[in-house]
């Protein structure tokens, strides 16, 4: 099973702790990275070799990461030369990529099954699976439904519960057959496009342990619970 993960972004919302380190090699608790759990947590899956796309310093990654001997995976990279969305770094290794692949961002902290993802993506014959979470927003105004200047609709404070995205994707090459290499293309638009099509990505429903260190208060958050879910992130480290 063959992994490209995402590691190319500035990670400008995580600033100041991203000056010097590219993201996904910010510290959890006191001994790893997160790249470092999460390669550990693909092996475990059952991942034998591993895409590193790297742009923003990403000499420090290859410098960290090597071969990807010391967890037991092959590792090999694609460098970012422009930015190219979530999707668009996939187009320029298409051609040495499987025919179906996890890809993921580096910079997640989670106890997702990975290994699930991508044999649940393979055996639906979907051109996409979307790793998903719960999450709620509650309103802290009365909202209103107006049709023109009449109110129609009110609820008082309400909860809105939805699923979002978590980094996640079981991904088979077809999926991204239409696109040109070297130009950028966002989830965003990989998703409107299958829809447009009728050709809807699958949707991978976790609710476990998921936290995306985009902000400094998630990597707060992160390194305050850390300890607590270790052995659940990183088993027999």
């Amino acid at each position: 099973m063959h992994v490209v993960i995402l590691a190319g972004g500035k990670g400008v919302r995580l600033r100041p702790y991203t000056t010097a380190l590219p993201k996904p090699l910010v510290p959890i608790g006191e001994e790893h990275a997160i790249l470092e759990i999460v390669m550990r947590q693909l092996v475990s899956a059952g991942f034998t070799s591993c895409t590193l796309a790297i742009g923003h310093l990403g000499h420090i990654i290859r410098a960290y990461v090597g071969d990807g001997s010391q967890w037991g995976i092959r590792v090999d990279y694609a460098t970012e030369e422009s930015p190219l969305g979530t999707m668009g770094p996939l187009l320029t290794m298409l051609d040495r990529l499987p025919e179906h692949f996890l890809a993921m961002n580096g910079d997640i902290l989670t106890d997702l099954d990975f290994g699930d993802v991508y044999r649940t993506h393979v055996a639906s014959g979907a051109p996409l699976t979307i790793a998903t979470y719960a999450r709620q927003v509650s309103i802290d105004f009365g909202v209103l439904t107006t049709d023109s200047d009449r109110v129609v609709g009110f609820a008082e404070k309400p909860r809105m519960d939805y699923r979002v995205s978590m980094g996640v994707y079981g991904v088979s090459r077809a999926a991204l057959a239409r696109y040109t290499p070297g130009l950028p293309l966002g989830f965003d638009e990989l998703v409107l496009d299958m829809l447009e099509a009728r050709t809807p990505p699958r949707a991978y429903e976790f609710d476990g342990y998921w936290l995306d260190i985009g902000r400094p208060d998630d990597y707060d958050r992160a390194n305050r619970e850390f300890s607590l879910h270790r052995d659940m992130l990183i088993k027999g480290a």
